[in-house]
């Protein structure tokens, strides 16, 4: 049976929240480099096709990052949030059950048509997660390969079979390599082979190979895999970009988009949604949130109790303040361009 999708405009917004952050990055297909051959018998050279460079300077990816956020309504990122010695850390925020998978396989294909970019690991955190992404990516493969023209090389990563990550190197197509976190995350013998030179892969180690690529990494569900020990060795594959994808990110980097329980409600592509608890959160900084809670009256001069957002060091947040006579709430909340020219009178 052959699978119909239909191209949702939610998730074309997803698409285009991650793509259009690298405006201005040249289209650099088939950039090459010689693949290390390690010890073999008899030393060949084999051309490998990794990732171009991202070009971009700092200031052109923040004005870039920055329109993205304000069409989205998001508050507006002070800098580039660095992460497992990566300088670029995009978050993805979307709803259980509205496509995530989809659209990262298709920001797959749209960052390879417009950027060149090529090779890819998704990192889930199990290995029935693995097997899901594998499966979403064999039903999608035809209607990409019409939208597009082009088919992804997509395997499991396995260490008894690293011919594959041969192929992944040595292959000019869009490659996809798919790895759960325990492949190289955990202590146990086999896990820690990716880090180990190999007799049976010419004395090298695959970790190696497999980085010399510069990757972009997708992180399929981030807050079900670990701390620090899980950023070290992320680190390792030396990844071009690493874009999380998840509906509760317990770590905030640069989000760009965001599709939470209640716009996917809104939006009916969930059937209800239940509340255990509210919390206020990621506030936009952009719509002049102003309460006056009560004004308190003594001898001296009489100070106003007002709630309002401030800009923190954590994100903006909703602070009681109070002010007397003559505050400025522009300074107050940190420099707010809503709270400019509010100032406390009588």
């Amino acid at each position: 049976m052959k699978f119909k999708f239909k191209v949702q405009p939610y998730q074309t917004s997803a698409v285009d929240s991650v793509v259009d952050c690298f405006a201005g990055q040249v289209n650099t297909s088939q950039t090459t480099y010689t693949i290390d051959p390690g010890k073999a018998p008899i030393p060949l050279e084999f051309t490998g096709f990794k990732n171009a460079d991202l070009l971009l300077t700092e200031s052109q990816l923040k004005e870039n990052i920055h329109e993205v956020q304000q069409r989205q309504n998001l508050p507006l990122s002070e800098a580039l949030i660095s992460s497992a010695k990566c300088r670029v850390n995009l978050d993805i925020e979307m709803e259980t059950g509205t496509g995530k998978t989809y659209c990262y396989i298709k920001t797959i294909f749209e960052l390879n048509k417009l950027y060149g970019w090529s090779k890819f690991i998704i990192v889930v955190p199990s290995i029935a997660i693995r097997e899901g992404v594998y499966k979403s990516l064999e039903i999608t493969a035809d209607h990409f390969t019409e939208n597009f023209g082009k088919k992804v090389r997509f395997f499991i990563y396995n260490s008894k079979q690293l011919h594959q990550i041969e192929s992944f190197s040595s292959d000019a197509s869009i490659n996809v390599m798919i790895i759960n976190i325990q492949a190289f995350n955990a202590t146990g013998k086999d896990n820690r082979r990716i880090y180990d030179e190999l007799d049976d892969f010419q004395s090298r180690r695959p970790i190696d190979v497999i980085s010399s690529n510069r990757p972009i990494l997708i992180l399929d569900e981030p807050q079900k895999m670990g701390g620090a020990k899980t950023l070290d060795a992320v680190a390792k594959f030396k990844p071009l970009l690493i874009l999380r994808y998840s509906a509760t990110h317990r770590i905030n980097h640069n989000k760009v988009h965001r599709l939470d329980a209640l716009d996917a409600y809104n939006q009916k592509l969930v059937k209800k949604i239940a509340v255990r608890g509210i919390t206020v959160k990621d506030l936009a900084g952009t719509n002049g949130y102003l309460y006056l809670e009560s004004i308190e009256i003594s001898r001296s001069a009489p100070l106003a109790r007002i709630e309002m957002e401030v800009r923190q060091a954590n994100g903006i947040k909703r602070v009681v303040k109070r002010l007397e006579k003559g505050r400025d709430l522009f300074v107050e909340s940190g420099e707010l361009d809503q709270y400019r020219g509010f100032i406390i009178s009588e």
